[in-house]
């Protein structure tokens, strides 16, 4: 396994052979078994994986985690080189953005609400560094997670607006055995949050069954969501959506695919999850 810090080495590397393929799975590092979900698919799908280790800037709110994001580097070689990775990226900052740097990439009409509506600026920051680690690594298929569904949503209108030549591939969430949502941010609650975090998980198993169990009012489920979290003392909410899941509109009746969204503060922690019903 190679680890290149400087663009010019990560191009040199996968342009060594163009016909192989090229599996690359773009990451802030502190690896967890939802990476290594990634890395295991793009592994068997590509001759070559690339990972990236980025803590990136400028996707972070001021007023966000960005310098205590957690980070372990050698920690997360051991995982990569385990994983079957033959190239990690580990740029700096300053080699991703300039001083005087002008440009960023926006996406319109998916990023103004959930996330994006309490994250102000965060896609933007998404799209405008993935779009540049994707100019860097000229990816055959690049892999992302699940349990940040609007992100997928947002970077594959991007991948299509601007005429990429790669293929963006979802994987499934990866839980804990009790079925919280596997996230970097995991680490910061203590004994008394972890317990408490199982009421996102809950909640979207509540929402699915009374879909499932004929309810078909929207804002029914969504009551219901809001009411089982509410009973949690330590949660607060961020938002609760009940929405079409290809174009995430709100919506009034229960059909074809929806998605069922959270973000909750457990103390100071702000978490997501999301389940998807198609009825």
């Amino acid at each position: 396994m190679k680890v290149v810090k400087e663009i010019s080495e990560v191009r040199e590397f996968t342009k060594q052979d163009r016909e192989k393929t090229v599996g690359f799975v773009p990451t802030m590092g502190y690896l967890h078994q939802g990476h290594l979900a990634l890395l295991e698919q793009a592994r068997e799908e590509n001759d070559i994986v690339v990972l990236s280790i980025f803590v990136n800037p400028t996707q972070f709110g001021p007023d966000e985690d960005y310098e205590d994001y957690p980070r372990d580097l050698e920690r997360d070689l051991e995982l990569a080189r385990s994983a079957g990775v033959d190239l990690v990226f580990t740029p700096k900052a300053d080699k991703m953005y300039s001083d005087n740097a002008a440009t960023k990439v926006e996406v319109t009409g998916l990023t103004g609400k959930l996330c994006g509506a309490s994250r102000d600026g965060h896609f933007s920051g998404v799209c405008t560094v993935v779009s540049k680690l994707f100019n860097i690594v000229n990816p055959t298929r690049a892999y992302f997670g699940q349990k940040d569904y609007q992100q997928v949503l947002v970077i594959k209108r991007m991948v299509e607006d601007l005429n990429f030549d790669l293929d963006i591939v979802t994987v499934p969430i990866v839980r804990e055995e009790d079925g919280l949502a596997i996230s970097s941010r995991n680490k910061y609650l203590n004994q008394a949050e972890r317990k408490a975090a199982l009421v996102l998980f809950e909640s979207l198993q509540r929402g699915k069954e009374l879909i499932v169990g004929g309810e078909r009012k929207a804002k029914v489920i969504e009551q219901e969501l809001i009411s089982n979290i509410e009973a949690e003392p330590l949660a607060e909410i961020d938002y609760v959506a009940v929405v079409d899941a290809s174009s995430l509109k709100d919506i009034d009746k229960i059909r074809g695919e929806v998605l069922l969204a959270l973000a909750v503060y457990i103390g100071e922690t702000r978490l997501i999850d999301n389940l998807i019903v198609e009825v």
